[in-house]
């Protein structure tokens, strides 16, 4: 929608409202000395830790831990039933049967889980190859299968195929925290020693990949994007036997559509291999199928990549704030919010104050968002929210 020709690379952005402090950090990002050709900014942008969420950057042989960000992997899945009517008796008691057998915000597992969910590590690279996971393993086995808080959900849906729709949004919980922290810490000290000019202000400290730290990170990096799909598989195995447990009638599902939106990746892009960066941006490759959430109480979509080359083939992962959390609890009338979900007939999450965080008003308009990435992506059925859990 438009261009940015200031700094140092080119800035695409998608949208035409992103807010200052957002723009400032894609300006940034602009400017780094290993950035390449140009920074992509997807509809749903709004600021985030270093970079903005809904960011996408190149990089040429770095990788920045605060570019993918301290949920490594978080990302989406979404399974089709081949239910064609509910009512709301069977899905309050979907509901309260999930948040029984699933922890949701901080909460963890009472007892580990069976090793056999959790991903493998790789041969080691060097002596403190998977040095962060392996401290965090033994906790990691309580934190499998568990939601997460924030704009985590699971949520049931009815497609515009005719069919019930469960979706998962959840990430790599602690471990995936503890990974970021770690490696970011290791990218300020190196750049330090090492004399690369990234003003600390920025918080966009960066590791060369051919470093021994730079190859620890991408190694534990992919290991925590690992453990997020192996967290979202163990609930989605779960919620199928709640669901089934309902319906006297087998219930039959499709294969999950799981995609993750927080990661770093090496890819030819324009011409050279470059570590592409996708902070709240998810891969839209030509027929990449892929799923785009709305804010709780709006649609959502399963979408087909059109794999356009200016985007780093990446689409939105979602709405995109408009609010900040704190602003939310502040500004929000938590009973006008509950009406209007109430209203539209879902089974929703909005039962105080602090949940006005999670309110659909303080999520931009994911039908905007979906006009302004007609180019990147193909709406194939879209999903609108019968019930929704969320991770408070």
């Amino acid at each position: 929608m438009k261009t940015i020709n200031t700094e140092k690379i080119p800035i695409y952005l998608w949208l035409d409202d992103i807010d200052d402090n957002a723009l400032v950090q894609a300006k940034n990002l602009a400017n780094l000395p290993f950035a390449y050709h140009h920074i992509a900014i997807m509809p749903d942008a709004h600021e985030g830790y270093g970079m903005p969420i809904g960011g996408i950057l190149a990089a040429i042989d770095y990788v920045v831990p605060n570019a993918v960000g301290v949920d490594i992997g978080c990302g989406m899945c979404a399974i089709k039933s081949d239910i064609k009517n509910t009512d709301k008796t069977i899905l309050k008691k979907i509901m309260s049967a999930m948040r029984e057998q699933i922890p949701l915000g901080f909460e963890h597992h009472k007892e580990s889980q069976q090793e056999k969910w959790m991903p493998e590590m790789q041969e080691a690279i060097n002596r403190d190859s998977y040095k962060i996971v392996k401290q965090e393993y033994k906790s990691a086995l309580k934190q499998i299968g568990t939601l997460g808080g924030g704009n985590h959900f699971i949520e049931i849906q009815r497609g515009s195929d005719g069919y019930v729709w469960f979706m998962v949004h959840s990430g790599s919980r602690n471990i995936g925290k503890k990974v970021a922290d770690h490696y970011n810490r290791l990218a300020v000290s190196l750049d330090e020693r090492t004399g690369l000019k990234i003003p600390k202000e920025w918080e966009l400290a960066a590791l060369p990949v051919k470093s021994e730290e730079g190859k620890n990170y991408l190694q534990e990096m992919q290991y925590c994007v690992d453990f997020a799909l192996a967290n979202r598989e163990l609930m989605i195995e779960r919620i199928k036997k709640i669901i089934q447990g309902q319906f006297r009638e087998k219930v039959n599902f499709e294969e999950p559509i799981n995609i993750a939106h927080n990661y770093a990746a090496k890819e030819l892009h324009f011409d050279k291999m470059v570590y592409v960066h996708r902070k709240g941006a998810t891969l839209a490759t030509k027929d990449t199928i892929g799923i785009v959430p709305g804010s709780q109480g709006s649609k959502s979509y399963i979408v087909r990549g059109r794999g356009n080359p200016d985007s780093y083939n990446s689409c939105s992962h979602g709405a995109g704030r408009v609010m900040s959390r704190g602003q939310a609890r502040r500004e929000l009338d938590l009973k006008k919010e509950i009406k209007k979900l109430d209203d539209l007939g879902i089974i929703h999450a909005l039962r105080g104050i602090s949940d006005l965080e999670e309110a659909s008003s303080a999520y931009k308009s994911i039908s905007k968002v979906m006009e302004n990435q007609k180019d990147l992506v193909e709406i194939l059925v879209e999903l609108t929210p019968l019930a929704v859990v969320k991770g408070t």
